[in-house]
C-alpha cells in the first residue's frame, strides 16, 4: 500500500512538472528560454514543439491517475500532444517547415481525437 502511495506521488509530481513546463514553454517560449534553456540561439517553434510534447506527457501522466485503461491514456497523452503540436505549426508556419506541416499535423490529431472518443464510448 505505501509503494502504491509513493508511485502516485511520483506521478503526480511528474505531472505537475511537466504540465508547468508545458505551458511555459509553449504559451511564454522566449521566458522558458532565457529561464531554463539558455541553448543559443533562441528557436521559437523548438520551444512550441517542447510545449506540446511536455503537455502530451502531462495529459497520460493524469490520465493515468484516474483511469487504468491503457489504450484510452495512451489515446489521451497522444491526442493532447499532437493537437497542440498543431497548433505550434500552424502559429510557427511563418518561419519555416513544410507548408503541408499543419494540415498532416491537423490531420493527424482528427484522427487522435476520434480514436480517444471511439475509445471513451467504448469504455462507458
Amino acid at each position: 500500500m505505501r509503494q502504491q502511495g509513493f508511485v502516485k506521488a511520483v506521478v503526480v509530481l511528474a505531472a505537475v512538472v511537466f504540465l508547468a513546463g508545458g505551458v511555459w514553454a509553449f504559451g511564454w517560449p522566449q521566458s522558458f528560454y532565457s529561464t531554463i534553456a539558455t541553448y543559443p540561439p533562441f528557436n521559437l517553434h523548438l520551444f512550441h514543439d517542447l510545449g506540446a510534447f511536455q503537455l502530451g506527457i502531462a495529459a497520460a501522466l493524469i490520465g493515468a491517475l484516474i483511469w487504468s485503461d491503457a489504450l484510452f491514456v495512451a489515446l489521451l497523452g497522444g491526442a493532447t500532444g499532437c493537437v497542440v503540436h498543431a497548433i505550434s505549426h500552424v502559429l510557427d508556419r511563418h518561419l519555416g517547415g513544410n507548408p503541408s506541416d499543419p494540415w498532416t499535423l491537423s490531420g493527424l490529431s482528427l484522427i487522435m481525437v476520434v480514436g480517444l472518443v471511439v475509445r471513451l464510448r467504448a469504455r462507458v
